[in-house]
């Protein structure tokens, strides 16, 4: 069951997963606002991930906020929390109320211009858990979104994720699909994303 929304919203249904697309979730006005203030208070950092035995710099850059302890792995790098600023409590609290759950921490990307991406791969990490719910809010440029089955590369779909948007990915998504958002030169804009999660903590 998805939660109710006072707005517009597309429920995207694919085999193995739910995706739920707010396109006006935050008015335009507070994402220019938002976003002006996530470029000045965030500690953003260029990090070095590990790929097939080679290290290579992000193609983008990139900050983890969270609970004291909500502690992040991928890719070869082991992210500790930042403590949350008041923007990202705000949109923390507006994306738990659309995506009806809680979430304790969230990874942000800057892509800097449409040379900036992200490779496939699913956030399907042992800290999130089973079938996790991720909330993704989109500030800025345009950007195009794709997917691809785990197991079928060839089976593939879209979706343009624009500004002030926010996408729920939920149900078994992770398991069986990918997700990246590809190089685009045309776009010359920055675009600022925030994914919120919860990490299952240590007892």
């Amino acid at each position: 069951m998805f939660p109710s929304f006072p707005g517009k919203v597309q429920h995207i249904q694919v085999d193995g997963g739910d995706l739920l697309y707010i396109p006006d979730f935050l008015e335009p006005e507070e994402s220019i606002s938002v976003m002006e203030n996530l470029r000045q208070e965030i500690a953003w950092k260029q990090e070095t991930i590990s790929l097939f035995g080679k290290q290579y710099l992000t193609p983008r850059l990139t900050a983890w906020y969270g609970d004291p302890g909500a502690a992040y792995s991928y890719s070869g790098l082991k992210l500790q929390p930042e403590a949350w600023t008041k923007t990202l409590l705000l949109l923390k609290q507006k994306a738990e109320i659309a995506a009806g759950c809680s979430f304790n921490s969230v990874l942000l990307n800057w892509y800097r211009q449409g040379a900036d991406s992200m490779g496939w791969h699913a956030d399907d990490e042992k800290e999130l858990g089973k079938n996790p719910v991720i909330g993704s809010i989109s500030l800025g440029a345009k950007r195009t979104m794709r997917f691809r089955r785990k197991d079928n590369h060839r089976t593939t779909f879209k979706t343009e994720l624009s500004n002030g948007s926010f996408l729920i990915m939920q149900g078994e998504i992770q398991h069986y699909w990918q997700h990246a958002i590809p190089k685009s030169l045309a776009v010359k804009e920055d675009r600022i994303n925030l994914t919120f999660r919860k990490i299952f903590l240590p007892d």
